[in-house]
């Protein structure tokens, strides 16, 4: 196994900051970046709309498939290769066979971006919306239970809240939702669960679960996934259509069904490159024992401080750890703590500053981090 210092040397920004802000966006690791130019590269030598080419980067696609299908524990054909989390969301909520008076049901602690397409749907389709009370709830699952209706047909949550870092209790959430008189599906924001919580999607039984690669797996921005039962994609339609979305000018059968046309192959060569870099540490379990004692010893060390809060009442069981200072704005603070070489976010939805601590984190910089908070 590569040690902890081998592994955090193979990334360029560990080397120059103390990185708090992989839920933002991860570092790329330097492995990652040169597979990105020797594809383009390579792609220039063999022509980039040769047949030579076009063949070499559809094997490239099919590894790349496979290698996010092994982290999420799902078949490569159900996967569709998409730009982001909200993209996928984007597909789902467009494509399902929505009827006017249908009810979706969102919680209250979930990314704007989602958010505004849920809106734009419902307002566009006739449907109601409404909205949980889920952030610190003690006891999600009831919140949940109480707010769905006879017309609800969507809930749409996350895995991890990404103002809070609180993991709701999937499994449970999903049982409740499909064992409804009238099943309601369920579309799942992993922009903050991927990379972090150990997945297993088929044994989840999850509906939707839309991700992205560039936060907690450190790939290159602009790249995403979404899962879909394989049962559902004869349900969920395709709403924009392009080439890789068909054959023989019929939807596909699989998850590119919903894929639309030309994208940048040389960037997913850095996300699976860097998915490789990250097995080489350890296993999704160990890399996520390993987060959940740094972020916990961040929690425990910032607990401990007199003027700070943090908004999480017990142990973290993610990598985020939200927290509010008394007499410092979170932008003062981030930005006092960027001057110093720490990299933070505010959080304006929660008015707090927001850590991400990685299993790359190291105790020496929870430790830094620690004293330049508490002495700003």
């Amino acid at each position: 196994m590569v040690t902890l210092a081998d592994q955090r040397a193979r990334f360029p920004a560990l080397q120059t900051k103390h990185y708090f802000n992989y839920g933002g966006q991860g570092p790329l690791p330097q492995p990652a970046l040169e597979a990105i130019t020797n594809a383009f590269a390579w792609s220039q030598v063999l022509g980039p709309f040769s047949g030579q080419a076009l063949e070499w980067i559809a094997k490239q696609e099919a590894s790349n498939r496979r290698a996010l299908a092994a982290e999420l524990g799902v078949a490569p054909q159900t996967l569709t290769l998409t730009e982001s989390t909200t993209t996928g969301c984007n597909i789902v909520l467009w494509g399902l066979p929505w009827q006017p008076g249908d009810h979706i049901l969102i919680g209250d602690g979930e990314h704007p971006g989602v958010v505004a397409a849920v809106q734009q749907t419902a307002g566009r389709l006739g449907l109601q919306v409404n909205i949980c009370p889920l952030t610190l709830a003690p006891d999600p699952l009831a919140v949940i239970d109480a707010h769905l209706t006879p017309q609800t047909r969507l809930l749409v949550i996350s895995h991890v809240l990404w103002h809070t870092g609180q993991v709701l209790p999937l499994a449970d959430i999903l049982r409740l939702c499909h064992g409804r008189p009238q099943p309601v599906w369920v579309l799942v924001d992993a922009a903050q669960s991927v990379g972090v919580l150990p997945l297993d999607l088929t044994a989840l039984g999850v509906d939707f679960y839309a991700l992205t690669g560039h936060k907690w797996w450190c790939g290159p921005d602009g790249l995403g996934a979404l899962y879909t039962r394989p049962d559902l994609m004869d349900v969920l339609e395709p709403t924009y259509v392009g080439w890789r979305g068909v054959e023989a000018g019929n939807p596909r059968r699989d998850g590119r069904r919903y894929e639309v046309a030309t994208s940048a192959f040389a960037l997913s060569q850095g996300l699976r490159v860097a998915l490789e870099v990250h097995t080489q540490w350890g296993t999704p379990t160990e890399r996520y024992q390993r987060q959940i004692q740094m972020s916990t010893l961040l929690w425990e060390k910032l607990s401990a401080l007199p003027d700070v809060t943090c908004l999480l009442p017990g142990r973290p069981a993610a990598g985020l750890v939200a927290f509010r200072k008394r007499g410092v704005t979170p932008g003062q603070l981030v930005q006092t703590l960027e001057d110093q070489g720490f990299c933070l976010r505010t959080i304006p939805q929660s008015d707090c500053v927001r850590a991400s601590v990685h299993y790359l984190t190291s105790e020496l910089e929870v430790e830094s981090l620690t004293s330049a908070i508490q002495a700003t």
